[in-house]
């Protein structure tokens, strides 16, 4: 926790935590933030900053709390003019007016808690005290413009621009240095989650940072001559990192730097180096190696310098140090360590320790294409597992890669055992632990800050880690943990274990041979972000590679020799298996024990759910054969949404140009043509007994027409802003809007096929923090699954309007999700041009695929996917092994929506083309 520490000495309330990730800091100005209150009007004395994606108000009283409003929300930025400097309750100068639809208080009271998001569309008002806003404005419109764009690749790529014009635009201030300078560069400050941009200066005799922002200090000063340790580092699996430390032996760098460039980073790294006279970069990993062999430094020390040899930093959350689970036994009063049953199998990864769990991933990596083969969907360590571990002592880290949220507090870090049985039970969780668990500080178990984490199920909110009962506290939990990692049965065989994170195990056929394969991107060599020319797929790999896991640099390519030092126990040959637990385990003893299964070994094809009707999975299985019908345009605009009859006579389709048509599957022919209002109808759905169909719209309006008498029945007026998703399932009739809720509503679709007005009640109604874009109900009616235009993928329990489950899927807007039809999993696709398979129970991720272009609208049944894609190709997906099927052209736009006859194989989609398709298997 040596970056937690740090943070704590330098004080400050505001941080970069409370920025997204992937966002800069660039410049802050003295302000007056003017509010009325009560008919009075306050004047709150802060300081205005301005960021790459946002705009903040710190106001120095620290009662009041941190404003934050994200530049995409904001509809308004202007400046004001001069105000009257007679008056002594006005502030002198000129400044701003802000409009925004969303704005975030952070810290109200100087409280660490979830960010408070404040709906709103009112205007903030704000006067800089020392500065003209015609020198500000240009800056923040410029900012705005970049928010508005479509794509995330043409955002990130207008920001950067943004942010090395600044840095063109400043120089290092050189009368700090007293003495010539050697070289001057452009770099970032790596921080965990953040970066803060700057420049680099070195000396003779002293290397300086200078941030943009003047934060957290107006410049970093570091001696030469108290330089210790120097280190390259990777950065995103690229050689543009390198880290300073002024100790021998301390956990934490003094700075960590990722230069845009390997020629800058090598430069700075041989001025430096080339005035040390005491660095200590002669210690390769063979000099470690031998010194533990000898027994001079201990395992856990050992680990340590492993880790930092490959590229694992307490500064890089995405390659933060990984450390092994060692016990298995959390029940016992007593831990006995002279028992083997109470160790790990270090000769196994922890997704191969469950033999059942294990022999279904391996069905489904026989199954992949030679290319993309993995076996754990998810890593061993990747920030959102670091932080999972250390929410207690880092919380604004926590609410900083959560959207200013904790995670549900049953998902917490609540107890060791748990933890333990998961990872060993878990579909997608195959965690290891942390350097942590084997220090000396007990504060990231328990809860000393006094964090409101939530409460859990059974009433209880979370507090301190619960321990296993052989730990008195947690002080005594860390001690006996250190006691087994370095216990002689631990030190002889944790050169296995090496072999796997660190080793010749760790990749190759080596890795197949002993199940320790990992997605293709935690690779460094499959991560080649250069190679990759589209914008948009290079943001959706970065941000794959920075938060979903990379593996550790390789540094051995032959087996780790063992420990020398003589131990008193007895030597188990490594070919032998670890015994079950018996009753000092906590897992059954199949977790330790069962078939070892070679690669050739793979069962049939590991599916969701199992399929028992023929004509079902004829369909399913043909979609690869699908030929467009016939084709046509009645629209006058993008075609939004589609709904078949039961018996799939008529097609109900809705479009931008604000008309629901009826279309005739029989003849082919347009029958009816029905505008409710002027606005675009966004979605569409026939209600069972084909008598009503329901439409949402643009006014915020629900309308329900009646086709026997072909008029509108009933309108509901269901939201505050536009309705962007309407769903009908036993019953229930889900609505989603861009006001950020989405409302269930009791409906009978008897009592509308009678003409009956009025006869949906309001069930539940949940409240997220953007607009929702994607709904879908589970079979059983007992869960919703609800995407924003923020990624964020968020599972409800519709009984309770309680969030069970909220992931960030997406970088872009989720488009479509969809449930499996045993209700196990579900699946999403976004703006980032990822599909997402998620694990309901966990809200863990367990499959995750790049499509060459953005998916739009999607249908699935659990194994196959068919997804309408932006560039017009009907696409069909095997899920279980992440490949494309086939590639079906079908419109020149991108294809909106889809509808699939599961009975008949017939498949109509709806386009931007203003066409709608009608798809036949031959």
């Amino acid at each position: 926790m040596a970056f937690v520490r740090r943070d704590e000495v330098r004080g400050t309330r505001f941080s970069l935590l409370m920025l997204d990730l992937g966002e800069y800091y660039f410049e802050h100005h003295t302000a007056f933030y003017t509010r009325t209150n009560i008919q009075k009007k306050e004047r709150l004395h802060g300081s205005f900053k301005i960021c790459s994606k946002s705009l903040l108000f710190e106001p120095y009283n620290v009662i009041e709390p941190i404003l934050k409003f994200p530049l995409q929300e904001c509809t308004k930025i202007e400046e004001i003019g001069e105000v009257d400097a007679d008056n002594p309750n006005e502030p002198k100068g000129t400044g701003c007016v802000i409009v925004c639809n969303q704005v975030f208080a952070i810290k109200s009271f100087n409280h660490i808690a979830p960010y408070e998001a404040l709906r709103t569309s009112s205007e903030f008002e704000f006067h800089f005290e020392h500065c003209d806003p015609e020198d500000i404005l240009p800056n923040i419109h410029q900012l705005l413009r970049a928010s508005r764009l479509d794509k995330l690749g043409d955002k990130a790529a207008m920001i950067t621009a943004i942010l090395q014009s600044r840095l063109a635009r400043t120089t290092f201030d050189t009368s700090i240095c007293g003495t010539e300078d050697r070289m001057q560069c452009s770099a970032e400050m790596v921080l965990p989650l953040v970066t803060n941009p700057g420049h680099v200066c070195v000396t003779f005799h002293y290397l300086f940072f200078q941030p943009l922002s003047g934060f957290p200090e107006s410049m970093l000063k570091i001696p030469l001559q108290d330089v210790r340790r120097l280190y390259k580092r990777r950065h995103v699996l690229k050689p543009v990192g390198l880290e300073v430390f002024c100790t021998e032996s301390g956990l934490c760098s003094d700075i960590y730097l990722k230069f845009y460039n390997t020629k800058d980073r090598d430069e700075v790294y041989y001025l430096i180096a080339s005035c040390l006279d005491n660095h200590v970069t002669e210690h390769t990993t063979e000099s470690y190696t031998l010194q533990w062999q000898r027994g001079l430094i201990s395992n856990y020390d050992y680990l340590l310098h492993l880790n930092n040899l490959a590229d694992r930093s307490f500064n890089d959350l995405s390659q933060y140090p990984v450390f092994p689970w060692i016990i298995v036994d959390y029940t016992s009063p007593q831990l006995d360590l002279s028992n083997p049953a109470t160790f790990r199998d270090l000769c196994k990864p922890i997704g191969a320790l469950n033999a059942e769990r294990l022999k279904r991933l391996l069905e489904r990596f026989k199954q992949m294409p030679p290319d993309q083969k993995f076996m754990y969907g998810s890593h061993y360590s990747s920030p959102a597992y670091v932080l999972f571990y250390l929410v207690r002592v880092a919380p604004e880290h926590m609410l900083c890669f959560q959207n200013g949220r904790f995670d549900h507090a049953d998902r917490m870090f609540n107890s060791i055992a748990d933890t333990w049985n998961n990872c060993m039970d878990g579909v997608t969780d195959f965690k290891e632990l942390i350097p942590e668990f084997f220090g000396k500080d007990p504060s990231f178990l328990e809860n000393r800050l006094g964090l409101h984490l939530g409460v859990r199920q059974d009433g209880q909110p979370v507090q301190d880690v619960d321990l296993p009962p052989w730990a008195s506290d947690s002080a005594d939990f860390l001690e006996k943990q250190n006691d087994a990692l370095e216990s002689p049965f631990v030190s002889q065989r944790l050169n296995d274990w090496i072999d796997l994170i660190f080793g010749y195990k760790q990749r190759g056929d080596e890795a197949v041979k002993v199940h320790n394969v990992f997605h293709p991107l935690t690779y460094e060599e499959n991560a080649d972000l250069d190679r990759n020319g589209d914008a948009t797929q290079k943001v959706a790999v970065l941000t794959q590679i920075l938060e979903f896991g990379q593996t550790p640099k390789q540094l051995f390519t032959t087996p780790h020799p063992q420990r020398m030092t003589p131990f008193a126990l007895e030597r188990w040959p490594h070919s032998q298996r670890l015994p079950s637990s018996g009753s000092n385990s906590n897992h059954h003893a199949q977790s330790l024990e069962g078939p070892e299964c070679s690669k050739d070994d793979f069962g049939a094809n590991s599916s969701f759910e199992d399929l028992t009707e023929d004509t079902r999975v004829l369909v399913w299985s043909s979609l690869d054969r699908l030929q467009i019908s016939s084709q046509h345009k009645i629209h006058k605009d993008s075609v939004t949404a589609l709904s078949c009859s039961s018996s799939n006579s008529f097609l109900f389709s809705a479009s931008q140009d604000s008309t629901m048509k009826m279309f005739s599957m029989e003849s082919l022919f347009l029958q009816r043509s029905v505008s409710f209002s002027n606005m675009t109808l966004s979605s569409c759905v026939m209600l069972p007994g084909d008598v009503t169909v329901v439409c949402g719209s643009w006014d915020n309006n629900i309308y329900f027409y009646s086709v026997p008498f072909g008029r509108k029945q009933d309108t509901l007026m269901g939201h505050d802003d536009a309705i962007s998703r309407v769903y009908w399932h036993s019953g229930l009739l889900c609505t989603a809007s861009w006001d950020s809720t989405v409302k269930l509503w009791k409906c009978s679709a008897e009592r509308l096929a009678e003409q009956k007005r009025n006869v949906c009640e309001l069930q539940a109604e949940v409240e997220h923090d953007s607009g929702v874009t994607a709904v879908h109900m589970s079979p059983t009616c007992a869960a919703l699954a609800s995407g924003t235009k923020e990624g964020l993928l968020t599972i409800w329990d519709v009984e309770t309007q309680e969030a069970l489950r909220a992931l960030q899927a997406h970088t872009g807007t989720v488009r479509d999700t969809a449930f499996s039809p045993d209700g196990r999993h579900l699946l999403s696709c976004g703006d980032d041009g990822f599909l997402k398979v998620v694990d309901v129970r966990t809200a863990t991720m367990t499959a995750s695929c790049h499509a060459c272009t953005p998916q739009r609208c999607l249908v699935w049944d659990g194994n196959t996917a068919l997804a309408g894609s932006e560039n017009g190709e009907l696409v069909v997906w095997d899920i279980t092994m992440l490949r494309v099927l086939a590639r079906l052209s079908g419109h020149a736009g991108a294809i909106t929506c889809l509808q699939l006859n599961e009975v008949n194989g017939t498949v109509i989609t709806g386009g931007e083309d203003r066409n709608i398709s009608i798809w036949k298997l031959p």
